[in-house]
């Protein structure tokens, strides 16, 4: 073969830029698709961080474990945590009388996760009596969570209390934090509690998931939205906002936002210590308010 002929034969064998660059496109789109095939498919575990057991942490007062009454045959607990003035055994008749919280959880936690049942003491302490009902997915229980399935479940627990216990409305109070805040104003645009509160709400779930995520349409893959800005308009409760302007997983902007469209009354608090830690680093403040928000209301007499 002569050196022309070689030459032309290499020529023939290399790779143009063209074709280069078309194969990186092609390999970038299929990346890209497969991300957001991953988060489609994640997006249960990404959202809910749930399958946790139950732990062995238990309020150190008195307390009942129950399961809660469902029409579809599904097992729900939840802890019933009475009210007692100045009496640990709880034989001085006083949750008789005292208004009832249903206290809805957030996320990576269970009704046991030592920092609700910190709350737990500290709201009991103001005169309310508590339920606190664990969802699907969550504690052990079975079933996969999912943005209605919650919201069924805390419907479940408000139903209880106001059938089985035969509790009216008016003597309610749902408390949400961070993702329970969502169930919450989802629960409280269908029925009419007597106050709402909300720790560190989130005012879209999928409006964080999307600052996250930037380069993914978010709004377009996640099934689970907990679209609260959108909800918040049908409750009519008073609503008392507790965020923490340190707060690391919901902005402190995105209780604002959830804020600014809710109907009046209503109040937001600023309190310290971050997402988790407020009811510990700020309690003066965090309980405080909620105390005097209630009294304001109605709903507890000082």
């Amino acid at each position: 073969m002569s050196e022309t002929n070689a030459r032309a034969g290499a020529a023939g064998r290399r790779i143009s830029p063209g074709r280069i660059l078309i194969g990186l496109v092609v390999l970038l789109l299929l990346a890209y698709g497969s991300a957001m095939v991953w988060l489609v498919t994640q997006e249960t575990r990404l959202v809910f961080r749930a399958g946790r057991a139950l732990g062995e942490a238990r309020p150190p007062f008195p307390f009942e474990q129950i399961d809660l009454p469902r029409s579809d045959g599904a097992r729900q607990f939840a802890w019933v945590m009475p009210y007692a003035s100045g009496d640990a055994r709880g034989s001085d008749g006083a949750a008789s009388s005292a208004p009832w919280l249903l206290f809805l959880h957030g996320n990576a936690a269970s009704i046991a996760t030592r920092g609700n049942i910190a709350r737990y003491a500290e709201l009991r302490a103001l005169g309310l009596n508590i339920l606190a009902p664990e969802y699907r997915g969550f504690g052990g229980l079975d079933g996969v969570p999912a943005e209605a399935a919650l919201a069924a479940d805390a419907r479940v627990a408000f139903d209880y209390l106001a059938r089985s216990r035969q509790v009216p409305p008016s003597r309610i109070v749902i408390y949400g934090w961070s993702l329970g805040s969502a169930v919450a104003l989802h629960l409280a645009s269908q029925v009419t509690p007597a106050a709402v509160i909300l720790e560190g709400a989130p005012a879209s779930i999928v409006a964080i998931g999307q600052q996250q995520y930037p380069w993914f349409p978010i709004r377009l893959l996640m099934r689970n939205p907990f679209e609260s800005i959108a909800r918040i308009r049908n409750v009519h409760a008073p609503l008392l906002f507790l965020h923490s302007p340190e707060d690391a997983v919901v902005p402190f902007g995105e209780g604002r936002r959830l804020y600014e469209a809710a109907h009046p009354p209503k109040r937001f608090v600023e309190v310290r210590g971050g997402h988790i830690h407020a009811n510990d680093v700020d309690g003066a403040a965090f309980f405080g308010a909620i105390d005097t928000f209630l009294a304001e209301h109605g709903v507890l007499r000082h």
